[in-house]
C-alpha cells in the first residue's frame, strides 16, 4: 500500500488552485492544520471558499490566507472573533454564509455519505433560513440545508501511520473527521507518524482510504500559544 507521507510540505503546492472550496479543521486555532494554511499563504491562489468554524486568530491560522486577500467567501459558524472579517464582510469585500455548528458539522457528514441535505428546525423564523425552502413534517416547520463538499480538506490529527490511518486528541478532533470524507483530496497535517501496525485499530477515527498525504506539523501547543518550530 502507498505512503502517503510528504517529507516537505512545500511538495503539495500545486494541489491548491484559485476558486477552490477549502474544508479547514478548527476550533478556534485547536486542531487547526497550521502547517499547511502556511504553505498555502506562501502561494498566489486566491478566490478561495473556505469552509471553517472560524477564520484563524490574529495573524495565524486561515487569518493569514485573509490577510492576504486570498478568501472570497467564507462558510463557517464563529465570525465574530474575526472583527476585520465582519468589517470587510460590511463593506461589501468578503462574503459570508453564516451556519449554526450543528447544522455545520451535519452538512459536512452528509457530503462524505453521498447524502444531498436534510431539514433542521435549527434558524426556523431567522435571517438564517431566507432563501431557504420550509416544509413542515408532523406539525413542526423545518428548513432544508444542502450538503456541504470540498475540493480539498486540510486536516489535524495527532496521530497517523504511514498509510494514513488517523487518531484525534479530545475537542482538536472537533470538525476534522467529518471534513476527511467531503473532499476530492486530503491533506493531514499529524504530530506523530507511526509505522504501519503500531496504531490500535480501536483508536483509529479516520481510516486511511480517506486520506491522500500525511504531513508532520511544525508547532507546538506552549500554554494557550502554537509556536512554529
Amino acid at each position: 500500500m502507498k505512503n502517503k507521507v510528504v517529507q516537505c510540505v512545500t511538495e503539495l503546492k500545486d494541489i491548491f488552485k484559485d476558486n477552490q472550496v477549502i474544508l479547514a479543521g478548527g476550533f478556534g486555532l485547536s486542531g487547526s492544520p497550521l502547517t499547511v494554511i502556511d504553505l498555502m499563504a506562501e502561494t498566489d491562489v486566491k478566490g478561495l471558499h473556505i469552509v471553517s468554524n472560524n477564520l484563524g486568530d490574529h495573524g495565524i491560522g486561515l487569518h493569514k490566507l485573509f490577510i492576504q486577500g486570498q478568501i472570497e467567501k467564507a462558510i463557517g459558524s464563529f465570525f465574530t472573533m474575526n472583527r476585520e472579517a465582519v468589517v470587510a464582510w460590511s463593506e461589501g469585500k468578503l462574503e459570508i454564509d453564516l451556519i449554526p455548528q450543528g447544522t455545520l458539522a451535519e452538512a459536512l457528514r452528509c457530503g462524505g455519505a453521498g447524502i444531498g441535505g436534510f431539514y433542521t428546525k435549527t434558524a426556523v423564523g431567522t435571517e438564517l433560513a431566507k432563501g431557504k425552502e420550509e416544509r413542515e413534517i408532523d406539525g413542526e416547520r423545518y428548513i432544508f440545508e444542502k450538503a456541504i463538499k470540498g475540493d480539498v480538506a486540510i486536516i489535524r490529527a495527532k496521530t497517523a501511520d504511514r498509510l494514513g490511518n488517523l487518531t484525534y486528541h479530545t475537542t482538536a478532533r472537533n470538525f476534522n473527521p467529518m471534513m476527511a470524507t467531503a473532499a476530492s483530496v486530503v491533506i493531514a497535517e499529524v504530530d506523530e507518524i507511526l509505522e504501519v501496525g503500531e496504531l490500535d485499530p480501536e483508536v483509529i477515527v479516520t481510516p486511511h482510504v480517506y486520506v491522500d498525504y500525511i504531513v508532520q506539523t511544525k508547532y507546538t501547543k506552549v500554554g494557550e500559544s502554537y509556536v512554529k518550530a
